[in-house]
This record gives structure tokens, C-alpha cells and sequence, in this order.
């Protein structure tokens, strides 16, 4: 099967459990966004179309054009996402790459482990991609971690000011659980802190959804995923930095600048952008920016009306268990008493063809911290895209399932 008729045949797949012809109901928006504004089509089209030059690495006419547009990617980033400066918006291949540049950058010195490590305050509800990266650095010695745990499935601001020590250096946190939806505050968070301690952000689930502004929060370092809430491609992501912090390079090689030079510049973003930058990613990032930039407060109200009309039927469902309230994430998360997340997603899929995420999300310490380490949770997670027939087909789909599990 080509690559052509492998997608129309994903894509036309048809609803078997439910009787009736439907198209396949996609709710793994906080995976990856499946549906993508035309205009971000059509320039990733446009990119891979014509020659493919190499941005900012040659002198020629495309080079010269195809890097001008990668800093229009900056500045629209920049703008979009309250930065200080274009130039400390550093282009990845996604969220977890740009929470790697910035955790190792920040607290893994080149000359080893300090013979006092700092004190670093992080969460219960972080996603491996900040877990890991910290408890490495903590396991050999670069840090010193506190991980504040939720109450009642929420981090509040107060706690993570409370386990600041006079030695912590920086509070590292989520804006947005990618399994309950629950929302910190990084504002309240910031007002709480003392001025010295960094705020590093993980806005993989918050950022193109909620209003979220760096300077106006007082975000140091801001980790974004170009293909989810942004409407980006998968490979697109960015780190977004304040004047403040300051980062060893993650990364070593080539960046088209200070080539005779032994080390990476010390000059922003080239100093933390080692290689061949994604045209096609950073194009897909300037229209998504240019998509949202009308639309983000609708967007976010109506994945609350979205949301809250599905939470409220799933609680309505006997033998279910709500981890979620409404939110502008688009997320709702649960469980069954007599199923496990991956066999109830699994059944969604093939009875009903219906996309969610079963399992542990990659968050295992806010599983432990709501007991459903063993079992999982189940979320379904919208985008503007999806309708108020489609919840209404999955909340059949969930009732049958939960009644003869």
C-alpha cells in the first residue's frame, strides 16, 4: 500500500460498533493535533515543493529568503507568546527537546557536578520529559529535587513557593496537566517566589490554548510543542527565553556562523541551534501563530463548552471514575472500575473506532498521586476541530463499553 492510499485508508476508516456509517472520531488532540488549519498545509506544501535550500547556511537568494522567514517564525513566536526577544526563541523539534536544552543547559555545568547542589522545586504532575531529565541530575549529583505533590489532583502555587529552600535556583513546573487538564498559574507562582529563583515551564498542553504571556507571568523559560495546541507539525517546538537565564549548549555542531571558532557562539539562538534547522516545522509554526492570533479566546471557550459537555456525560456513566474539570486544554480523563484505561481505549478503537489515549501518559507521579498507578486513566483530549456529535457518539460508545466491560 502506498503512502497515499495508506491515508485515505486511516482517514475513511467507518464506525462499525455504532451501526452506522460516521468517520473515525479523533480525540488524541493532546498526543498530536489531527486536523491542521489549511493555511499550515499548504505551507508546509509550499516548503518541500520547489528547491529545498539549507536556512542561513549559504549566501545565496533561497538561503538569504528561507532565513527570513524562519525569524519571521521568531518574532511570531515571540509576540504570540509574550518573549523579551526574538533571538532567545530557539527552534526544536519539539517540547521534550526544548525542556532537555533548557533543564541540562541550566544545571548540568560542562566542568561536572558542584560540590554543593542546588535546590531545584518541581511537581508531582510533570510529564517524563521534565521527570526525567531532573531525576538524572539528581541521581548524579547536579541537583538537589523537591517534588511537590497535588491535593485533590492540583499543584497550587503556594505549594511550590512553600518548598523553595534559600539555595533553590529553580521551580520547574507544567502549565497544563496532559492527563487531568488541571492548570498552575505561573503568574501566582512567580509573585510567590522570591526574585532570584528561575521559572522553567513546560507549556506542551497550555500554549495556543490559553492566554500565555512570559513577561507578563514572569516565565524564564517556556518549552513549547509546535503540533499540538500550536496547530504545527509533529518536529516543530520551540524554547522561548528571558534575559535572565542563562544556558550551556545542549548541543554541538554546525550553525552557519563563527564556523573557524572551536565552541558553539555565545551569541542567541545560534548558541543552543547545533544543525540543519526544519524549514518546513518553523513554516508550519508562523501559520499556526498567524491561525490563532484571531481566534485563541473562542478556541479556548469552546473546548470548556466541549469539555464540560463531555465530562458532565461521563459522569452520568455508572462505574466510572472523572479525574477531570471543564478546561480550555480540551482534556477529560477517566476510569473504569472493571477495565483498564488501555483495554477500554483499545476497545473505543476497534468497536467504534474512536482515537483516544489509554495508560499512563507519560506521567507517572500524578498517577501515584490519584491511585490509578496500576490501572491507567483513559483521556480523551478535543481541539476546535471536533463537534458536539462527535462527544455525543463517544458517550454512547462509553456507555456500552461500561455496561458490558
Amino acid at each position: 500500500m502506498n503512502g497515499r492510499a495508506f491515508w485515505r485508508a486511516s482517514q475513511g476508516r467507518r464506525c462499525r460498533g455504532l451501526k452506522r456509517e460516521v468517520p473515525m472520531i479523533y480525540f488524541d488532540n493532546a498526543a498530536t493535533g489531527g486536523h491542521k488549519p489549511d493555511a499550515v498545509v499548504r505551507a508546509v506544501r509550499a516548503s518541500i515543493e520547489g528547491p529545498c535550500g539549507n536556512p542561513g547556511r549559504s549566501g545565496h537568494a533561497l538561503s538569504v529568503a528561507l532565513a527570513e522567514n524562519v525569524l519571521r517564525c521568531r518574532r511570531l513566536l515571540c509576540d504570540f507568546l509574550g518573549g523579551e526577544s526574538c533571538e532567545r526563541v530557539i527552534l526544536t523539534k519539539n517540547c521534550t527537546e526544548a525542556l532537555n536544552i533548557a533543564l541540562f543547559g541550566l544545571l548540568r555545568p560542562p566542568q561536572g557536578p558542584p560540590a554543593s547542589p542546588p535546590h531545584v522545586v518541581s511537581t508531582a504532575a510533570e510529564h517524563n520529559a521534565v521527570l526525567r531529565p531532573l531525576l538524572f541530575l539528581e541521581r548524579n549529583g547536579y541537583i538537589r529535587l523537591t517534588l511537590v505533590q497535588p491535593q485533590e489532583g492540583r499543584i497550587s502555587p503556594a505549594a511550590i513557593a512553600a518548598a523553595a529552600e534559600t539555595d533553590t535556583v529553580a521551580a520547574v513546573f507544567t502549565l497544563a496537566s496532559n492527563v487531568t487538564g488541571a492548570a498552575i498559574d505561573p503568574a501566582a507562582v512567580r509573585a510567590l517566589l522570591p526574585g532570584h529563583i528561575l521559572t522553567v515551564c513546560d507549556g506542551a498542553q497550555a500554549c495556543g490554548h490559553s492566554a500565555v504571556h512570559m513577561k507578563e507571568n514572569g516565565i524564564d523559560a517556556l518549552a513549547v510543542a509546535g503540533h499540538k495546541g500550536m496547530h504545527g507539525i509533529q518536529g516543530s517546538g520551540a524554547l522561548l527565553l528571558s534575559e535572565r537565564i542563562q544556558l550551556f549548549p545542549y548541543a554541538y555542531g554546525g550553525t552557519g556562523t563563527d564556523s573557524a571558532a572551536p565552541d558553539m557562539p555565545s551569541f542567541y539562538p545560534e548558541r543552543l541551534e547545533a544543525g540543519t534547522l526544519s524549514f518546513p516545522a518553523a513554516a508550519s509554526l508562523a501559520e499556526g501563530v498567524l491561525y490563532l492570533l484571531p481566534r485563541r479566546a473562542a478556541i479556548a471557550a469552546r473546548l470548556h463548552e466541549l469539555t464540560g459537555m463531555l465530562l458532565e456525560g461521563l459522569r452520568a456513566v455508572r462505574g466510572l471514575r472523572v479525574y477531570s474539570e471543564p478546561n480550555p486544554f480540551g482534556i477529560a480523563a477517566f476510569g473504569c472500575d472493571a477495565l483498564s484505561s488501555e483495554l477500554f481505549a483499545q476497545r473505543l478503537s476497534d468497536e467504534y473506532d474512536i482515537a483516544v489515549r489509554g495508560g499512563l501518559h507519560c506521567a507517572p507521579r500524578i498517577h501515584a498521586a490519584l491511585g490509578t498507578l496500576q490501572a491507567g486513566l483513559v483521556r480523551a483530549s478535543l481541539s476546535e476541530f471536533n463537534t458536539e456529535r462527535e462527544v455525543s457518539e463517544f458517550l454512547r460508545a462509553v456507555r456500552a463499553i461500561a455496561a458490558a466491560p
